[in-house]
């Protein structure tokens, strides 16, 4: 059985797709990292091809407790974020697998 690694933009966590996996997936389904909660998009999933594509990671605000998704257009090289609901600057820390 083949098993397809895939890559968290993220975090950087290998996720390991089996050929069933891939099987059950369509189109527009949504794989959630173990790791960090980053929200992935399949969208290309044809024999050899597979492409992921980010929508965020759900996180809490600690200072107002809002959920908001964290983007990659939010995420600098810093991996501080600003809280969208009350503008608090947020350190994000992912927890090792």
């Amino acid at each position: 059985m083949a098993v397809l690694e895939v890559e968290c933009p993220i975090c950087g966590e290998v996720l390991e797709l089996t050929d069933a996996d891939r099987a059950d997936l369509q189109l527009g389904d949504v794989i959630i990292c173990d790791s960090c909660n980053a929200e992935m998009e399949v969208t290309r999933n044809e024999g050899e091809d597979f492409d992921l594509e980010l929508l965020g990671i759900l996180t809490v605000c600690p200072n107002c407790s809002e959920e908001f998704d964290v983007t990659e257009e939010m995420i600098s090289e810093s991996s501080i974020v600003q809280c969208p609901h009350c503008t608090a600057h947020i350190e994000l820390e992912f927890e090792d697998a």
